[in-house]
């Protein structure tokens, strides 16, 4: 009988430890696709991120450029989607006439030949910026794209009509909840019907603000990812999928992705089965890290099918 008692314990113990294994592998999830290649603010200079801070003026520490290509311009979206990629990503900045600039900075100072904020200025000043102004790669001694920039930053409509059947998507750079509310007014306006290959990241407060007006948009913030993988990671075992995971986006930095029950096949499936996007990327998350080298990729499983995102989509196309 005392056999029997400790058996029982231990049967059922192997039997819970047999579900969660079976229920979360891989090995049974076939995947037919190569990974999807999401390409950071198009193709753009990159810089070393040793050090970096959130005001260090990247501008001023970019590579020797081995290509003419200034980020968030539409000539290098024109040159990631030839590349290969699925999606651009790019940055917004609000108007002084009410519009959105694609610009990343949160001043002007770093990378053009002006001073201040975009939101200080109407569309058509920024557009007689020169936004190759500050680039340089030898601290100062030389500045290969200045007087190469002007004209080149657009508006988010402008990107819009430019690329009508291409995937996009949008950072908000702020927490500004009226952000949300207008760039949700404009989408509604415009792009009620295109909005399948729009998506929208930023701060919790416009995101949680843009999603109320236009609740069937993709949208990702730090709260989003908590609503959705804080409950997965309690209950993700069992097969069992939050609501709050629903029609949205995930982005998974890689040193946290083991974490997730399933993957990456299971996980991904789950994810794909509530139309959520899981984005990997590279590193802690703490910057705009991409997956930019054969290096990178490699760390990858075999059998990824999500998203990548990267700053090098010329370069990384190629080994997809």
């Amino acid at each position: 009988m005392k056999r029997k008692k400790w058996k029982t314990p231990v049967l059922i113990l192997l039997i819970f430890i047999l579900f969660i294994f079976v229920n979360n592998t891989s090995l049974l999830v076939e995947t037919n696709n190569s990974p999807f290649l999401l390409a950071h603010r198009g193709v753009g200079q990159t810089f070393s991120m040793d050090g970096i801070e959130g005001d260090t003026c990247t501008a001023e520490r970019i590579f020797e450029p081995d290509h003419t290509y200034l980020e968030n311009t539409i000539p290098s979206m024109e040159a990631a989607f030839e590349a290969g990629a699925d999606m651009v990503e790019f940055d917004i900045r609000p108007t002084k006439d009410g519009q959105f600039a694609v610009f990343h900075d949160w001043t002007l100072d770093c990378r053009t030949d002006a001073v201040g904020e975009p939101v200080e200025y109407t569309m058509d000043e920024l557009r007689k910026m020169d936004i190759g102004y500050g680039y340089t790669a030898d601290n100062g001694e030389t500045f290969p794209f200045r007087g190469k920039g002007i004209g080149l930053m657009p508006s988010l409509e402008e990107v819009l009509e430019h690329f009508p059947d291409e995937q996009f998507l949008v950072h908000i750079k702020s927490n500004e909840k009226w952000e949300g509310k207008q760039l949700a007014e404009f989408l509604a306006s415009r792009y009620e019907n295109e909005l399948s290959r729009i998506a929208v990241y930023g701060g919790d407060e416009p995101i949680s603000e843009l999603k109320s007006i236009i609740p069937e948009i993709r949208v990702m913030s730090l709260a989003v990812m908590k609503d959705c993988l804080l409950p997965y990671l309690a209950v993700g075992w069992t097969g069992h999928m939050p609501s709050s995971c629903e029609n949205t986006q995930l982005h998974i930095p890689e040193k946290f992705v083991s974490y997730m029950w399933g993957w990456p096949g299971k996980f991904i499936q789950r994810m794909d089965k509530e139309n959520t996007r899981v984005i990997v990327v590279a590193g802690s998350g703490k910057w705009s890290e991409g997956f930019d080298s054969v290096e990178d990729i490699n760390r990858l499983p075999e059998d990824y099918s999500g998203w990548i995102w990267t700053n090098r989509i010329d370069l990384i196309s190629k080994h997809r």
